[in-house]
């Protein structure tokens, strides 16, 4: 699963890197080292440009930066807290899921990250790991949007919410856990976002071993456990704890 990543580039620098515009309109959210579910974060979408009479120009899309919040609300939902626990949709049943199987044919989106947290159990306590690119860039993580209006609240402002994709772990990766964010290459960015293909079902299987391989998997500190921290030491190396031996076991013996 993706329950917490960090998010700390611009908006501007995100555009440059995904080939897209910045319309956050200034309301992006600032460097986060410690994204948690119902946050807002920063998303890549493609769609049909609205001029200003709101028709769209079927014959061109514009691929841009926007705010949404984590935690999916499908559009048909009476409370939006349903958000808290639609933080990830699997691969493997998104296109059946009556939350997500819309959002997956029409409203796919990428949530850049410069990485993702998850806990490998260690013993008696579980070590925190930071899933990152060597080189600094970003990595691209598949993702599905919706727009919901509280059904309570007449001409309610809409909320745009996200989930992130995830699939089964592979190479390296499974040593950690059993399930990871569904990341993109660059090369499937286009048909990803691509508004006007409904048929993305060659893109959710597991990202090529190559893709995983180039990872840096890096302990981190157990200062991440708490959404309250949130700084750039939370992504910084720290040694691993040696395993305790069990008491009375001869370390060589079979």
């Amino acid at each position: 699963m993706c329950g917490r990543y960090a998010s700390t580039k611009d908006p501007g620098k995100l555009a440059a890197e995904f080939a897209a515009l910045d319309s956050t309109g200034g309301a992006a959210p600032g460097a986060d080292f410690n994204v948690a579910p119902t946050k807002r974060v920063l998303t890549v979408v493609q769609r049909h440009p609205q001029d200003e009479s709101g028709e769209r120009d079927l014959e061109r899309t514009e691929r841009t930066i926007r705010v949404m919040r984590w935690g999916l609300v499908p559009m048909w939902a009476k409370d939006k807290s349903i958000g808290s626990r639609m933080i990830n949709a699997k691969s493997e049943t998104v296109t059946t899921k009556p939350a997500f199987r819309t959002s997956i044919k029409r409203y796919r989106c990428l949530l850049p990250a410069d990485g993702w947290y998850e806990w490998k159990r260690e013993g008696n306590r579980k070590q925190p790991f930071f899933m990152t690119s060597p080189d600094g860039s970003s990595l691209a993580m598949a993702g599905i949007f919706a727009t919901w209006r509280d059904p309570q609240v007449e001409d309610a402002e809409p909320l745009v919410t996200c989930s992130v994709l995830t699939t089964s772990s592979i190479g390296q990766l499974s040593e950690v856990h059993d399930r990871m964010p569904l990341l993109l290459p660059p090369t499937a960015w286009e048909h990803w976002l691509d508004p006007d293909q409904p048929d993305v079902s060659d893109l959710l299987a597991p990202p090529s071993e190559e893709l995983v391989a180039a990872l840096e998997l890096r302990p981190v500190s157990t200062a991440v456990n708490n959404v309250r921290n949130n700084g750039a030491e939370l992504v910084e190396r720290v040694p691993l704890e040696p395993q305790p031996q069990a008491v009375g076991l001869d370390p060589g013996s079979k």
